[in-house]
């Protein structure tokens, strides 16, 4: 059996072509079989390419072993009883609108329950992440901290205040302008999670150049290029760290603006959005395919371990 269907990724798809494309749920299935197996069906227990198709429950059985493969396992899809339609479109509205979509919103154009858009969203917003994880920062990084958090519930702002605190790197390209994004946020500011960030998302022959605070002292000592201005001694160091304070306004406006604020045990997938849609900024109408195929590629998420992410923020 063979399954017509179109290239698989980083395509360019507007409004209209992605109308014409997902009218039924059947095209949904076919465009996911594409992602799923782009050079054809392949048995993840045998690899075994022969299958036939059990079309009552959309799945798919090997011819040796008869092992029977489900589209959706092992994506953000799985397990849920909403309409690849509708995850079609949950996922074309998120990449296209890029102040960010709230489950309000989602729940509204979807036509669903509020918490089912909750679920959907959080589920997309962990591939983000997942695929995020992936890609390290590499060149000349400009490393600062920031503070996330709604002041008239969290009280008085600054470092040391009760906000989430999150550590930020912007890699530069040789004319000084901004090419990728990483944002963590972290328990507190000590050498300690300022080391653990920087083995994330760091690769190991970056430099780094931070402002004059205690903690990034630890980069040098662990073998890293660092370098540092004391910004209260040198006011003109300040524009170094320009696209850092840039990206660091940019993603509180975006979390204000769509999201009315949060507290600390979302923010770090709402930061792993938003660095998700910078670091692609300049291929907006490939953003569709490129997070379909993150949350085919991402691990599953359950209701269960959003719940346990809120009871442990």
């Amino acid at each position: 059996m063979r399954v017509e269907g179109w290239a698989v990724a980083r395509e360019s798809i507007d409004v209209l072509e992605f109308q014409r494309r997902f009218a039924t749920e059947d095209a949904c299935r076919q465009y996911l079989f594409r992602q799923r197996w782009p050079d054809g069906f392949i048995c993840p227990r045998c690899g075994c390419r022969e299958y036939s198709e059990i079309r009552s429950r959309h799945l798919y059985q090997c011819k040796s072993c008869r092992y029977q493969a489900s589209l959706t396992a092992g994506t953000v899809f799985h397990k849920t009883h909403m309409p690849l339609q509708k995850w079609f479109w949950a996922v074309f509205l998120v990449a296209h609108d890029k102040g960010g979509c709230s489950a309000v919103r989602l729940s509204q154009q979807l036509n669903t329950r509020l918490e089912t858009a909750w679920l959907m969203l959080h589920k997309i917003r962990a591939a983000m992440g997942q695929r995020e994880s992936q890609y390290q920062l590499g060149g000349l990084v400009k490393l600062d901290d920031a503070f996330f958090g709604n002041r008239e519930r969290e009280g008085s702002s600054g470092r040391g205040t009760a906000k989430a605190s999150v550590v930020v790197g912007v890699s530069e390209t040789e004319a000084g302008n901004p090419a990728y994004v990483k944002m963590k946020m972290v328990k507190s500011l000590t050498s300690t999670t300022i080391l653990d960030v920087a083995k994330e998302i760091l690769k190991p022959k970056a430099r780094v150049f931070s402002d004059g605070l205690l903690v990034y002292e630890a980069l040098h000592k662990e073998g890293y290029k660092h370098d540092f201005a004391v910004i209260s001694q040198d006011p003109e160091s300040l524009q170094r760290f320009v696209w850092v304070h840039k990206f660091i306004s940019n993603a509180k406006t975006f979390i204000l603006g769509t999201y009315h604020g949060l507290g600390r045990k979302h923010l770090q997938a709402y930061l792993d959005e938003f660095c998700y849609r910078t670091n692609r900024r300049r291929q907006p109408k490939q953003l569709f395919s490129h997070l379909l195929e993150a949350c085919v590629r991402a691990r599953t998420v359950t209701k269960q371990d959003l719940v346990a992410a809120e009871l442990s923020g």
